[in-house]
């Protein structure tokens, strides 16, 4: 191979690199450079001014005060739900409740056991460890967790052959907390380890318009009622999209007016970045164009959708799916997707004579 194929050979690796690292990042948590610095300024820092998910919340705080009048650690703790719902937001919520430093990592970045060991053993008592999409960490770094968290002890073997040898390690009585946007994908063994599980479900409009207020009040935007109200209604159910859009509609605002969101300002910067009264945004649109037209309206399985588009299937199943099914116009089915009458109706689509039997 000459060093002009080779040179080839290399940009194409790192181009494929480069290409799963963004997709990673899509379907892992949907959060950008921007929001993640954004979203640090916005975060709640107690669970009294965390809007939303109220039972989660109230069990938290009993759970939180009763290890802390017994002087203990919390108890291993499971976040679901699908991306930006604050799963992030509460386990730095919980750690400062708790008085505790806490360690932030993510499945995909512990990719040897020698990663996990020594994140491990530098913990203190009381400390959390916060592993976000703990459901991606590999098999073997995942036994490594076992022992971690039900003796606090970690095994490891030292030297080959004849002269190897387990040495056991005690750690400090520390808190895991995960969070995974498929829980499914759990093993039986590392979730039932776990003594606390909260599932977080999407936002009701009223709790996104508190949110966004806030975030309006955060970034000195001056932002009318209704506005916030049209901004809710179009954020998925998710405070991390209603705060994305805020700030979409703030720099509409301050180009094409005079900076003021109002209701107008709302509509019109989000119809120029294709997001609907529904909150649908162009790929979620394209899946439904493509279930309808080229599947009669299902069912289809989400890889045949998926090639069809030129996607990969885990962007539909974990990012454009959820928000389908929560707004009613996507069903699953032992056959693959449907949509279902609402969509026809609510989208205006056209429905076949053999639909309408069904």
């Amino acid at each position: 191979m000459n060093s002009e194929q080779s040179g080839r050979r290399v940009s194409r690796e790192q181009e494929d690199t480069n290409r799963i690292k963004t997709r990673e990042k899509l379907i892992t948590n949907q959060e950008t450079d921007e929001d993640l610095v954004l979203n640090l300024s916005l975060r709640p820092a107690k669970l009294k001014d965390f809007v939303g998910q109220g039972g989660v919340v109230e069990n938290l705080k009993i759970s939180i005060e009763a290890t802390r009048k017994r002087n203990e650690p919390l108890e291993h703790t499971l976040l679901s739900g699908p991306p930006g719902l604050g799963k992030t937001s509460l386990a730095h919520i919980i750690a400062r409740e708790m008085g505790s430093k806490i360690t932030a990592t993510s499945g995909p970045a512990i990719e040897r056991a020698g990663d996990l060991i020594g994140i491990l053993t530098n913990l203190a008592p009381g400390d959390i460890l916060f592993i976000d999409e703990i459901h991606r960490l590999s098999k073997v770094v995942e036994e490594f967790l076992y022992p971690a968290m039900e003796n606090f002890q970690i095994d490891f073997v030292i030297d080959k052959g004849p002269y190897a040898k387990t040495i056991k390690f005690n750690l400090k009585r520390f808190t895991l907390i995960g969070a995974t946007t498929r829980a499914g994908l759990l093993t039986a063994p590392l979730r039932g380890r776990f003594g606390l599980f909260y599932h977080l479900d999407f936002y009701e409009p009223e709790e996104l318009v508190k949110i966004i207020l806030r975030s309006a009040k955060i970034f000195n935007i001056t932002i009318e009622k209704d506005a916030a109200i049209e901004i809710s209604g179009r954020s998925r159910g998710s405070p991390r999209v209603a705060n994305r859009l805020l700030r979409r509609v703030r720099d509409w605002a301050e180009v094409k007016s005079d900076g003021k969101v109002t209701h107008d300002a709302v509509i019109d910067a989000l119809k120029s970045h294709g997001v609907d009264s529904f909150g649908l945004d162009s790929i979620d649109r394209k899946v439904i164009a493509v279930i309808h037209e080229s599947f009669g309206g299902g069912p289809a399985g989400v890889e045949a959708i998926a090639a069809t588009l030129n996607e990969q299937s885990d962007t539909i199943a974990d990012v454009v799916e959820p928000y389908l099914l929560k707004m009613g116009f996507l069903r699953r089915t032992p056959r693959g997707r449907e949509l279902t009458s609402k969509a026809y109706s609510a989208l205006g689509l056209k429905r076949e004579v053999q639909k309408e039997m069904f």
